[in-house]
């Protein structure tokens, strides 16, 4: 079995285990910074308007409970029990409600003008069925005319000569992070590697499959939407063939 195949089988559920919801929340710091979670509530909290929002892969409530408290109704489906635990320490479901099941499939109650998805997470789904099942899905929640949103790193291709299959894409104190790109199936395996001053290092991976922006729009017209907008990130900044990442706004 070759070395993506192998990586196909693990399951998102093992992935984001009890170890991970625990490392997973670092307030004030990275994805928690508030330079970083700011303009995303407030983004959110803006294409939320009156409405109701519903948070695929909604975690330990990063994005969902901050915009919960600027009086967003939000509902989460989230996978895994762990992620969901977590958040059970910061609200209550009666704040904010979390069906337990696959972003693919799983039916939240009622309906909503917002449907987002956030930090990468639709290259969790490991094929295209199951990304254009993710799109169906956030259709399937949306009144006429709501929106689907999608934040999602650009594949670092034309880092990859011919014969290289990784990129470094993070060198900070303590921390190295690189992918292994499977260019055939468009699959990549990201390794976080963690160390401190002796010898030793700790290493987590995980495997997603990546998508390009023109793929991803064409997912989102088979489930009915169109392309509204596109940004490098939460502020609005141009996105340009530089931009390593984008906020995607999909109108139904």
């Amino acid at each position: 079995m070759g070395r993506m195949r192998q990586e196909e089988i693990w399951r998102q559920e093992d992935l984001w285990d009890v170890e991970a919801a625990q490392r997973y929340d670092t307030p004030g710091s990275g994805m928690f910074a508030a330079q970083v979670l700011g303009p995303t509530v407030d983004r959110l909290a803006e294409l939320a308007g009156d409405g109701r929002a519903l948070e695929f892969a909604i975690g330990t409530g990063r994005v969902g409970v901050p915009l919960a408290e600027r009086g967003v109704p939000v509902t989460g489906i989230e996978l895994s029990r762990p992620m969901v635990d977590r958040l059970r320490t910061k609200v209550d479901e009666t704040a904010l409600p979390v069906i337990v099941g696959d972003m693919t499939t799983t039916v939240a109650p009622g309906e909503y003008t917002l449907v987002y998805l956030v930090f990468n997470t639709i290259s969790n789904l490991l094929d295209q069925a199951a990304q254009v099942a993710c799109f169906r899905n956030a259709a399937r929640h949306l009144a006429p005319g709501g929106r689907f949103v999608i934040e999602l790193w650009v594949p670092e291709l034309r880092k990859l000569p011919p014969g290289q299959e990784a990129v470094v894409w993070q060198i900070e104190p303590g921390y190295i992070g690189l992918d292994t790109y499977d260019v055939l199936r468009q699959h990549v395996v990201s390794h976080h590697v963690r160390y401190g001053a002796g010898k030793e290092a700790r290493l987590t991976r995980s495997p997603h499959r990546y998508i390009w922006p023109a793929e991803l729009d064409l997912m989102g017209q088979l489930a009915g939407f169109e392309l509204e907008s596109r940004h490098a990130d939460w502020s609005g900044a141009e996105f340009t063939e530089d931009s390593r990442s984008h906020v995607s706004v999909y109108r139904l």
